[in-house]
């Protein structure tokens, strides 16, 4: 029997690919040279700072000593993800024989020559003397940063990074929007993704984009989010001067006075959109009511055959926009909403008609290629999931809100999808008889509510009310009914990987039996990455 040190060398960086939890890797590079050699590079490859590390101050201060006096190890570094920094340790005394804190962050930043990918979105701790030496890396080519300037960084160090292929930035100023310009005018035909997120800032406008368009003949991806000062007009400039034609596109939180209809029609006219695989919206706010209303389910109010008139022309005008996109494979959808409230209702009976049209004809139009549905704060109930599953036989994705005692009968419709890898499923926080979406946002996160009127607490007080999560066990016994394909489960808050487990019975059998396990992926679970305004 051939012995586990006889197994080639070469399958060694094939064994690592699999290992994704870096106290795994750092264990591996223990073993020996050989597995040192290997480990190594895959265990510096990427850095990540999250706000939710225990002891940041303490892995910053690390990471940055390590990263500046250890070049043979900084060179391995290929992502460097600041999106927490602890902005007080900028500030900490130094003795004289010790490098101050900035200077050890800029000799780091400067170790890592193989650098391809930077994320820098922690509010206050860019400078501009950490933007500069990052323009300084040959090799950098996606960048992600902080666009709040204001006593930070001069914005004008933007326009000296060249060859960039992504570049995504948070909150932009007025100064930093005044750049855009010049500093796409840099990168030029290089640049395929650019992503700009705002939160309802008036900063980003039609003009800006008009200006940046000419400069982006190449562009793939386009994701704009919060930026009510953008209209069809502004995206469409961007959608005609790529001539390497959008794979994905975003448009979230934009103008009330973006009209669908105009911006499908353009795009068809001009076949702008045939190589699109992915399309990100948020409804729009006028049809907003319709989810954060207090009325019961089936009331009608005076404004129905409006917005009902509405809803069908928004939808019927996004299924134009993807008529000719032959190649379109991810549907991401969510409605906007100014409720404060925890849980919304859907008012309206004819909402779930017209819903109902609309995904139906998603899966007409695009069933044979669609791999990821999406659809956030806003129920599909179990027949328009069957019809979702059915339809699309190469879905591996899927995200959707349900209630939570509908959650029972779903996995005999999971398994209609044959190739479902990730099942997310969101339900309201609070019990109600009427239909609820979720908001699983960041206002939910951060506690906004006090402990003693949380939604949270209440459920939990209440034996009448549902827990606002899945017990691993009830989680458990819904993902043994998915079917064999799944992957990754998760509802609300909680993300599992699933696994097997392979035993040997006594007769000789072996059997694999279902179980979950932590999620241990560097990533971040897709449902928490999304940005809605």
């Amino acid at each position: 029997m051939v012995e586990f040190l006889e197994l080639p060398i070469d399958i060694l960086p094939v064994i690592l690919r699999f290992v994704v939890k870096s106290s795994h890797l750092a264990a591996g590079a223990l073993v020996d040279k050989t597995w040192n050699e290997f480990a190594t590079p895959r265990l510096y490859e990427r850095v990540s700072i999250f706000s939710w590390h225990k002891d940041a101050k303490t892995k910053v201060l690390l990471l940055f000593k390590t990263l500046s006096t250890c070049p043979h190890l900084a060179k391995h570094v290929r992502q460097l993800e600041v999106r927490d920094f602890p902005k007080a340790i900028l500030h900490l005394p130094t003795s004289s024989d010790e490098t101050s804190i900035p200077d050890l962050v800029l000799e780091g930043i400067k170790n890592c020559k193989g650098l391809h990918s930077c994320v820098w979105t922690r509010d206050g701790s860019l400078s501009s003397e950490i933007l500069e030496a990052l323009s300084w890396i040959a090799s950098l080519r996606q960048l992600e940063l902080n666009g709040r300037s204001q006593g930070q960084y001069d914005p004008r160090l933007l326009a000296h990074f060249k060859g960039l292929q992504k570049v995504s930035i948070i909150m932009p100023s007025s100064a930093v929007v005044s750049q855009l310009q010049s500093m796409m005018k840099v990168s030029g035909g290089n640049l395929r993704s650019v992503t700009i997120i705002c939160k309802s800032s008036p900063v980003l406008t039609d003009a800006t984009l008009e200006e940046m368009a000419p400069n982006l003949p190449n562009l793939e991806q386009f994701f704009i989010t919060g930026c009510p000062k953008v209209t069809e007009r502004g995206v469409s400039a961007i959608v005609s001067s790529t001539q390497a034609g959008l794979r994905e596109l975003g448009l979230e939180g934009v103008s009330p006075k973006f009209d669908m209809r105009a911006f499908a029609q353009h795009c068809t006219h001009i076949n702008a959109l045939q190589f699109l695989c992915s399309i990100i919206l948020t409804t729009p706010p006028s049809l907003n009511t319709t989810f954060h209303s207090t009325a019961a389910v089936g009331d009608e109010p005076a404004n129905d055959s409006r917005l009902e008139a509405e809803w069908i022309a928004w939808t019927q005008s996004v299924n134009h926009l993807l008529s000719a996109s032959p190649h379109f494979e991810r549907f991401q959808l969510y409605a906007t909403s100014t409720s404060s409230a925890t849980t919304e209702l859907v008012r309206g009976l004819w909402l779930n008609h017209v819903l109902s049209a609309f995904w139906a004809e998603l899966v007409r139009l695009h069933g044979a290629t669609i791999k990821r549905f999406s659809v956030l704060r806003m129920a599909i109930g179990e027949d328009g999931v069957r019809a979702i599953c059915l339809g699309c036989p190469g879905l591996e994705e899927l995200f959707i809100v349900s209630d939570k005692r509908s959650l029972d009968a779903l996995p005999n419709v999971f398994r209609l999808a044959t190739n479902l890898r990730t099942i997310h499923v969101n339900f309201p926080l609070r019990s109600s008889t009427s239909t609820h979406v979720s908001r699983n946002d960041d206002s939910e996160a951060s506690g906004s509510d006090s402990e003693e009127h949380s939604p949270e607490h209440e459920d939990l007080l209440d034996p009448s009310r549902p827990l606002p999560f899945l017990l691993p066990a009830e989680a458990l016994a819904l993902v043994k009914r998915c079917g064999p394909s799944v992957t990754q489960f998760g509802c609300n808050t909680k993300v599992w990987r699933v696994g097997r487990k392979v035993s040997r019975a006594l007769d000789g059998t072996v059997e694999a039996e279902v179980v979950l396990l932590p999620y241990e992926s560097p990533d971040i679970p897709e449902p928490f990455l999304v940005v809605r305004t």
